[in-house]
C-alpha cells in the first residue's frame, strides 16, 4: 500500500478485505487446550468420531466453538475413515425351472379391487405353472387363512394330487 500511496482502509476496500484481516495475528497457543482435550479423548475413545468427541467435551463443561474444534480435529488428522459399502458378489440369476408336465408346481396370488360402492374385495388364485390353467379362484370381501387351506384342499381333491398339499 505504500507503493501506491493509499491508506490501509482504502487499500483493503479496493482489494475486498476487511481491516481486521490486515491486523489479525493468529495465536497458536490459544488452541493448545483444545488439542490436548481432543488427543486425550482420541486416546480413550479411538472409535469415536467428531460428533461423539464434541459431545464428550460439552459434557465435561468445555464450551468451545464447534467450528473451531472441528478445524483442530481435522488438523490433527483424527478423522475416522468412512467404511465403504460392502460389495456383493455378482449374481448370476438362474432361469426359472419350467415344469415338464401338469400339476407338480402351482402358483398362488392374492389380488384386490373395489366395488362401485367403495368396498374392497379380494381374489385368491391358484394356477398350474405348466399350462397356466386356473385351478381355483376364490372371491370374497375377505379371505381368512382357513379358507385358503380349504381352497387348496378342494383343488387337490379335484386334481387327485398326492403329496402336493396335505389334506
Amino acid at each position: 500500500m505504500t507503493e501506491h500511496q493509499t491508506s490501509e482502509r482504502r487499500g483493503g476496500r479496493i482489494i475486498g478485505i476487511s481491516q481486521s484481516l490486515l491486523h489479525y495475528r493468529p495465536n497458536a497457543e490459544r488452541d493448545i487446550p483444545v488439542i490436548e482435550a481432543l488427543q486425550d479423548l482420541a486416546h480413550h475413545y479411538p472409535a469415536y468420531g467428531f460428533g461423539l468427541m464434541f459431545n464428550k467435551l460439552r459434557q465435561a463443561g468445555l464450551s468451545w466453538n464447534k467450528k473451531r474444534v472441528y478445524r483442530i480435529y481435522c488438523r490433527l488428522k483424527l478423522n475416522l475413515r468412512r467404511k465403504g459399502k460392502k460389495r456383493l458378489p455378482n449374481r448370476n440369476p438362474q432361469p426359472l425351472a419350467v415344469p415338464i408336465n401338469m400339476n407338480p408346481c402351482w402358483s398362488v396370488d392374492f389380488m384386490s379391487d373395489a366395488l362401485m360402492d367403495g368396498r374392497r374385495f379380494r381374489l385368491f388364485n391358484v394356477a398350474d405353472d405348466f399350462n397356466r390353467e386356473a385351478q381355483a379362484v376364490e372371491v370374497d370381501l375377505n379371505i381368512p387363512a382357513h379358507r385358503v387351506v380349504r381352497v387348496f384342499g378342494a383343488a387337490q381333491r379335484r386334481k387327485r394330487l398326492s403329496g402336493v398339499y396335505p389334506k
